[in-house]
């Protein structure tokens, strides 16, 4: 019986060819919402490319912190307190450095400006309504690793430079949270353009 099983050796590499499936091409990204926009919010996207939005005014809890854990809790704990309803995305306002972006604050963004009262709202929470603005924006579905950050910064960058312009600021909106994989989380990097 040994002997049999040996005479099929040979055939395994056949069998295991047979048994893979060809891979197709990658599913195209698509935005997993957990929580709905605020109102007038553009949905994420388009991906993987540059593009220009315009955003509407909204009303946002802003925390100092650099995106943690912390700031994000006492930004969860500031709209339960207050029965403020969750949205997406969460704001990060990012200061660029030589070869980097860091996080400096987080905002929570409020479904309207008809929710809540710009002002401080405790010792580390401030509610301010934010202008209505044009950006410049890189969407991307997958990690917020350095090297997304790098990519998307040098797209948006290289825009800025054929357009001939400085960006006011950049931020980061993360659409998903811990409940969604890391592969498929939705976040956009814009540079907000000068009025």
């Amino acid at each position: 019986m040994f002997a049999n099983t040996l005479k099929l050796l040979p055939l395994i590499p056949f069998f295991t060819a047979c048994a893979q499936q060809p891979a197709g091409p990658p599913a195209a990204p698509a935005y997993v919402s957990e929580a709905p926009l605020p109102q007038g919010w553009p949905q994420p996207g388009p991906y993987d490319q540059v593009s220009e939005k315009s955003l509407p005014a909204y009303r946002a809890a802003f925390t100092t912190g650099k995106g943690e854990t912390g700031s994000f809790w006492t930004l969860f704990l500031h709209i339960k307190k207050n029965d403020i309803p969750m949205t997406a995305p969460v704001e990060m306002a990012m200061e660029p450095a030589a070869d980097s972006l860091s996080r400096t604050n987080m905002a929570f963004l409020y479904p309207s400006e008809q929710v809540g009262h710009p002002g401080a709202a405790g010792r580390s929470v401030e509610v301010r309504d934010v202008p209505a603005n044009k950006v410049l924006n890189y969407t991307w579905q997958g990690p917020d690793s350095k090297a997304n950050l790098a990519k998307a910064r040098a797209a948006l960058e290289a825009e800025l430079a054929q357009r001939k312009l400085t960006a006011t600021q950049f931020r980061l909106l993360g659409y998903n949270g811990p409940g969604t994989p890391r592969g498929k989380a939705t976040w956009e990097l814009q540079a907000v353009l000068p009025r």
